[in-house]
């Protein structure tokens, strides 16, 4: 779907929460243009550019992603700088959701591609049960085994629990100056991809 923005040669791509960057990488892939990743943890940052520079060893150096330390809600970026700005199960820890997307709106050109792509919950019947009794239940558990840090594996399903319906961040997309927003609802109900396109001044 991103195809046509990621095969101009010209396109500038912003990795928001990129964590330790594997959306990233995956994006400069398949990029003509320049691809930069921010997140506002330090350590994540570390791990995407030792995982960037291992990547790089014995390849002829392209053009090496731009990880950058930042706030996403204060981005360090002119107005207007980016063809497209993609989010992978990050934006929902942002501390302000509509200040979130207006920091995208502000750095996305005219006609510029926003996308999202989060967790959320199946609806409510025998999968959807299922789901949040394993996704509750089960993995912090399960995860905190293998991990060590039940922390990270209990805060996982509080944070999807707390987040915007599908149809809820469609509506606040809108609000907040996004055009086109298409919501694709993917592995039984558990993630979902916005997309929308910032018009007017």
């Amino acid at each position: 779907m991103l195809r046509p923005i990621l095969e101009r040669a010209d396109a500038r791509i912003l990795d928001l929460c990129c964590g330790t960057g594997d959306l990233a990488f995956a994006l400069e892939r398949r990029a003509q243009g320049r691809v930069w990743g921010v997140d506002f943890a330090h350590t994540m940052l570390v791990r995407a550019k030792e995982k960037s520079l291992t990547k790089m060893k014995g390849a002829e150096p392209n053009r090496p992603i731009l990880f950058v330390e930042s706030d996403a809600l204060r981005l360090p970026f002119a107005d207007a700088a980016f063809d497209l700005v993609t989010a992978a199960f990050g934006f929902r820890n942002l501390a302000n959701y509509e200040a979130g997307l207006l920091e995208i709106r502000r750095v996305l050109k005219e006609d510029g591609t926003i996308a999202i792509l989060e967790f959320t919950e199946p609806k409510p019947g025998w999968f959807g049960d299922l789901y949040r009794w394993y996704f509750r239940t089960v993995l912090p558990r399960l995860g905190g085994l293998i991990s060590g840090d039940q922390a990270a594996y209990t805060y996982l399903p509080k944070s999807v629990a707390r987040f915007f319906r599908p149809e809820e961040l469609r509506e606040s997309m809108l609000r907040n100056g996004y055009e086109g927003v298409a919501v694709r609802i993917w592995t039984g109900g558990t993630v979902a991809l916005h997309t929308g396109v910032k018009t007017g001044v």
